[in-house]
């Protein structure tokens, strides 16, 4: 939208919205199907997972992972991004498992290397949460 601004070297996934004013630092990777409210600045280097949604007006310093809305000062979880998937054609079941897998790891009293054990470890291993997985493992930035 307007006065949006992609700095060099960023990698955009296919129908990503920025709305206006958001700013994109250097090397920053967007996912498919990204939503970024008006004037968030995502600082270089740092990814946002596909299907993700950034409310409005926040800095993104660190990675967010896939399927989730964040918001907040500083960045946080704000839950998975339901209402998007279901719009995509997620069923019910994977919005059920993508939640699970997120309240292990950002709700729970666990350190997040051990729940990150557990989603491996206790939920299937279908493609949304081996994409959760991966992203949150080659994260370099940290994650939110």
């Amino acid at each position: 939208m307007a006065c949006a601004h992609v700095a060099h070297d960023c990698i955009v996934g296919d129908n990503s919205i920025m709305a206006n004013l958001v700013t994109l630092g250097g090397h920053v990777e967007l996912g498919e199907w990204v939503n970024l409210g008006g004037g968030v600045l995502v600082h270089q280097f740092t990814k946002v997972g596909s299907h993700s949604f950034v409310g409005g007006g926040f800095r993104v310093v660190q990675d967010i992972p896939p399927y989730i809305i964040v918001a907040g000062e500083p960045l946080r979880f704000s839950g998975i991004n339901k209402i998007g998937l279901q719009r995509r054609g997620f069923s019910g079941e994977t919005c059920v498992l993508i939640k699970k897998a997120y309240r292990a790891y950002f709700m729970s009293k666990m350190n997040r290397s051990d729940a990150l054990k557990k989603i491996k470890s206790e939920l299937p291993a279908t493609d949304e949460i081996n994409a959760i997985v991966e992203f949150i493992e080659s994260s370099e930035r940290g994650i939110i």
